[in-house]
Order: structure tokens, then sequence, then C-alpha cells
């Protein structure tokens, strides 16, 4: 069955011969919705030419605002491959992956300058529906931004700029512009991205953007027992288990115990965040295999979350290494840790985790914790497309953690016509040292990418990129941050100034003006709120205590 909206019930019979295949076969089984205008289904949409029998779920949106199309065929069907470009004259990029290197990027080459016949067509492919300002993820468990704020929408983002958004999953990816390969002349194309739909999508030139992944299979029991915190997905998780532990423990003496592997920005911004909002209700205890929180950063950021991380007794167990995470009534350990775990069974929960820790310094003993939530924030995993093998080996050249080697002008080296940057890609800075994985460095490198992309089109030479350190910035609670601008040695911004501060530097980071917009006033309209609430709550202790 084939379901149109009302304004475009007068365009059936022109768009009629492109949906045959997909009724005629689905029995009223798929669904097709095409809100906007008929002149954009035909120019801009997906062209199906068939169904196999298999699942798909496709959602396109592109400029102007208007979704181009969204398409549901049920399980057990399957449209052929085939997307069309609108321009079969323009160059095309395909960029894999929307976090901060990928959305940027396709803002940025929205932006530049072209000439009338150079300007690219440009296709973002996700497989979320929602940009995540992942640096902010650990507001949602304070309750200080809604998901609209720091998830919007890609077809609220990308409308009026002409990118077209696909949200779908990337399968395998075939380049044919490896350095040495025998391509015909006048070919011009760059190779082809299979994606889990079934969807073939050709390329003049690509850049890898996918991000990377959590690691939680390196210890026994952590990819069950233990939540990751890296995406919108994973957050709400975490926050749904704490409310279901707080609603369990309600009106109980037992506290909640929360236990933090990893002590780096990541780990002590969970642990700063989830001791504030469980209080005197909980007990936070974060693990790490240094014998110092945060080593690589700042020393003003360090001193300023020790204040914090004491302030609120948050537990630090350093020089130590998670070795197994069991469950309490599956708990298998050493003779010398089998009393203190039969002790925690008869005192505690059998439902609860167990933690056995393992020294990574000489003179600690190993321990046995346990927790009714295990956070895991230590260790990544690069998240690159599969290739499509070919008579001649062309894998991307990879250094030890997996991320895809770039030369200084952001192409995967060997691939003229792809590009790589952000977690996935690799780069060292003028002192020879690996760029870290971290927003600020994909923010800075998207801007590079969309102006090579730029000159690599119109023909002209390429810039080295630069990474310029800004500082560091985290969160440290509700009211608590620590901002260490690098152009200002030694100064660090703390306390309710360093989370204004904070705060303020990502509103002006985020994608778009508009939302820029209605983010600077949903959040000034709660901090008016909050001081209103804070001023009456003043002025009733005074009144009662006169």
């Amino acid at each position: 069955m084939v379901v149109l909206s009302s304004t475009m019930a007068h365009a059936t019979m022109s768009v009629s011969a492109t949906l045959t295949p997909l009724y005629r076969g689905a029995k009223q089984r798929g669904k097709l919705i095409l809100p906007g205008s008929v002149t954009k289904i035909e120019t801009n949409s997906l062209l199906l030419g068939g169904i196999r029998r298999t699942g798909l779920s496709i959602f396109v949106s592109g400029a102007e605002g208007r979704n181009w199309g969204t398409v549901e065929v049920a399980e057990g069907e399957k449209a052929t491959r085939s997307y069309v470009w609108p321009d079969k004259k323009k160059p095309r990029v395909c960029i894999l992956g929307g976090g901060f290197g990928g959305l940027y990027t396709a803002l940025r080459l929205a932006s530049l300058m072209w000439p009338d016949n150079k300007k690219p067509q440009v296709l973002l492919v996700d497989q979320s529906e929602r940009f995540v300002f992942k640096p902010m993820l650990y507001e949602l468990l304070s309750g200080e931004v809604d998901v609209w704020e720091i998830a919007p929408r890609f077809s609220d983002l990308l409308a009026n700029t002409g990118v077209q958004f696909l949200q779908d999953r990337v399968k395998l990816l075939n380049p044919s512009d490896y350095v040495g390969m025998n391509v015909p002349r006048g070919f011009s194309c760059g190779g082809t991205v299979h994606l889990e739909s079934g969807l073939l999508v050709e390329y003049d030139w690509l850049v890898l953007a996918l991000g990377a992944e959590a690691k939680v299979d390196i210890v026994p029991g952590a990819a069950e027992y233990a939540l990751p915190f890296s995406t919108l997905e994973e957050a709400r998780k975490v926050d749904e288990r704490l409310k279901i532990l707080e609603r369990k423990y309600f009106g109980k003496d037992s506290l909640i115990r929360v236990a933090v592997v990893g002590c780096g920005y990541s780990g002590v911004e969970l642990a700063t965040t989830i001791s504030e909002r469980l209080r005197e209700k909980g007990i936070v205890q974060a693990i790490n295999v240094d014998t110092k929180i945060l080593p690589n950063a700042l020393p003003g950021n360090r001193d300023a979350a020790l204040k914090v991380l004491s302030s609120r007794k948050v537990q630090l167990l350093l020089g130590y290494f998670v070795r197994s995470i069991t469950k309490a009534n599956q708990s298998r350990t050493s003779d010398n840790d089998v009393g203190i775990v039969h002790n925690l069974l008869e005192a505690h929960d059998p439902e609860r985790l167990i933690l056995e820790l393992q020294p990574a310094e000489k003179g600690l003993q190993s321990r046995t914790l346990e927790a009714d939530l295990v956070l895991w924030t230590v260790g990544s995993k690069p998240l690159l497309p599969q290739l499509e093998p070919r008579d001649k080996p062309h894998e991307f050249p990879l250094n030890a953690r997996g991320q895809t080697e770039t030369d200084e002008t952001l192409r995967v080296k060997g691939h003229p016509r792809i590009f790589a940057i952000g977690d996935a890609s690799s780069l060292r800075d003028s002192n020879g040292r690996l760029l870290p994985a971290t927003a600020q460095v994909a923010f800075q490198q998207a801007d590079f990418a969309g102006w090579n992309l730029w000159a690599a089109i119109n023909g002209r030479p390429l810039q080295a990129f630069r990474f310029q350190n800004l500082g560091e910035m985290m969160t440290l609670g509700r009211y608590d941050g620590a901002i260490s601008p690098s152009f200002l040695e030694g100064l660090t911004l703390e306390g309710e100034i360093g989370h204004t501060a904070r705060k303020l530097v990502y509103l002006a980071r985020l994608p778009t003006d508009e939302h820029r917009l209605k983010v600077g006033i949903s959040w000034l309209t709660k901090s008016a709120i909050d001081s209103v609430a804070s001023l009456q709550t003043t002025i009733t202790k005074a009144l009662s205590g006169a």
C-alpha cells in the first residue's frame, strides 16, 4: 500500500512509475511516505528498482528543510541497490559519519563559494537520525540539558544547505582511486559505498568520519555487565539504569554503588556528575591503572577535579586494573578472595556485580569490589568500513591503534580521493606526537577537509593541517567545571565560573546559527528560572529563621 500526504494527492500519477515496483511486490506490507514537493522527489530521491527478501528502512532528507522521502519496507523485503544523484555532471561528495568531523565538513562545504559548474552534491550518511554533541552527554545525567539541545536531528540542521542526508549503515567500501591501479582514461569515479540497506552509492570524493566505539571486550565480563558512555543511546541507558536504582533503593538504608572504570576526562566527568546526582544515597568508586587521575591533562584541570572528587567523597582506586566482572551469585575468585565475596553475598544483593582488581603497582594488594552499576570509559575501537576484496590488495594503511594513516592534507595514504578525519584517522603534530581523538581535533580537521575538497575539485593546491590546541575543558557537575585556555598559560577557571565559561564555548560550537539561537534562549530561560527558584528559597529560609 502506498500512502501519500494530502498535499501530494494531485501528483500520484507523476510518480506512479517509480512507485510501482514497490507496492506491487509489497502487497500492502510496504509503506512509502513522501512529504515535500514532487520536484524534490523526482530529482533528489532514491530510485527503487525492485524488491528482494530482506528488510529495509531508509530515511532521506535534504535541502530547504524538506524530507525527500521515508521508505519503509516490511521485513522480508529489500529494494535493489541504486542511488541516483540529482545532477550527473557535478562532483559527488559522500561523507560517511555525522559526528563532529562529518557534519561540520558538510556544513563547511555548503558555506564555501563555488563556481556554478563545480559546486558538489554532498551526501551525508549516518546510522542515527541525530547529531550528538558528545562533550555534553554528561549534562543529560544531571538534567541540565534536553535531548534536542545537544542531539538535534540532521534534517533540521541541514535544512537550506543543499546537503542530502541518508540514515543508513556502511557495509562495504570499494575505492577506485588506489595509487597504482589501472584506471580507464576518462574514468572519474572515486569508488562505491555499499550500505546495509542494499543501496550502492557511487562517489567522486569520500570523507571517512565514522568515529570510534567503546572497546569493552578486553576484560572478561565487561561486555556483558559494564555500560560504555559515548553515544546518545548509551547515555540514555545509563540514565535509565540510575533511575531504576534510585527507585529500588528509595527509603532503604543500602547505598547505590557505582564503579567508574578509567580516570581520564570521561571517567572523571562521569564520576563527579553521578556523585552529585546521588549525593548521600550512593557511593562512587573510580578505578584507574595510573597512579593519578587525568594523567594527560593540564595541572590546573587536574587540581580542580581532585578538589571536587574529594568534596563529593568519590573513592579513588589508583594503580589498579580490572581483571574481571561477574554477577555476585556467579562470582569465581581466587582462594584469597572467597571469604570476601561470601561476605558480600550475605550482606548485599546477589544481583550486584563483583569487580576483581589487580594491582598495577608494587605494594598494592588485590581487591574485590561490589557495584550496582559499572561504567566503562577506557579503550576505543576506530570504526572503518570493510573494503571489498580485489585482485590486488588496497587496504588502508593503519597504525597500531587501528586508525587510518593520512598525509598532512588529511587524505588517506595511497588514496588521493579519500579524506579521513576524527577518531578513525591518524595524524601527528609538528612534534611527532599522535593527535588525540577529541572533538576539538575533529572540529578543526573538518574545516580543513572542507577547504581541501574545494581545492581538489577546483584544481588548487591543498593545505597542510596544523592542529591548534585551544585548551581543555571539563564538567564537574551541575554548577562546577574547569577550563584552562592555552592562550593564558597557568590560568584555570574553576567552579561556577568554569562551568559557565565551558557552556558558552560549547554554545558557540553548536552546528548552525539557528540551533545556537534556540539553545541559547533555552539555556537563558532555564538559568532565569533557577535564579528565581534560588531567590525564593533564600527568602523562605530567611523568613522562617526570623
